[in-house]
């Protein structure tokens, strides 16, 4: 049984999340946990703060066949490139709303692995914008937060008629 995904405005999604000191068997749960999340979503990444577990924790698949997730603990850009790329992009902690949000194309990380090792890895095309994505709800930031003023306001206001309507 897994986690659920928190809802906004849950303040936690605002906070940036704490750094993990080493690789244990209850991480590697953890990833294993986010990585099930994610596939029923469906979704091509998640932090771990989006379950309301506040460490610097994320998975990215943004594979076409799918079981191929990257494992990352503390993920840090080292590199991005100049030239952008614009995707749309949504939340689980926000459903039912999207924004295309332009980011650079390429990046080069530095993340500790699956096996806890410090590994630098390129991502390019729909695989760094999710990456980018997941790093910035580590930094307590969500991806609307890349919008003008008027279309983050217009998209929080549609996102809470949506969510009346549910109740």
């Amino acid at each position: 049984m897994s986690r659920p995904v928190i809802p906004w405005p849950d303040p936690r999604l605002r906070r940036p999340a704490e750094p993990v000191t080493e690789i244990t068997d209850e991480i590697r749960a953890l990833w294993d946990e986010m990585i099930e999340v994610m596939e029923a979503m469906p979704g091509i990444g998640l932090a771990a703060p989006q379950l309301g577990v506040m460490l610097r924790l994320a998975v990215v698949d943004a594979s076409r066949e799918r079981g191929q997730a990257v494992r990352m603990a503390n993920p840090q850009i080292l590199h991005a490139s100049e030239k952008m790329s614009l995707h749309e992009e949504a939340s689980p902690n926000l459903p039912g709303v999207s924004a295309r949000i332009s980011r650079p194309r390429a990046v080069t990380v530095r993340f500790l692995n699956a096996a806890g090792e410090v590994e630098e890895r390129d991502f390019v095309g729909l695989w760094a914008t999710s990456v980018q994505h997941q790093i910035d709800h580590l930094n307590g930031r969500m991806y609307f937060d890349r919008l003008s003023p008027v279309k983050r306001q217009m998209l929080l206001k549609r996102a809470l008629k949506l969510r009346r309507r549910k109740a």
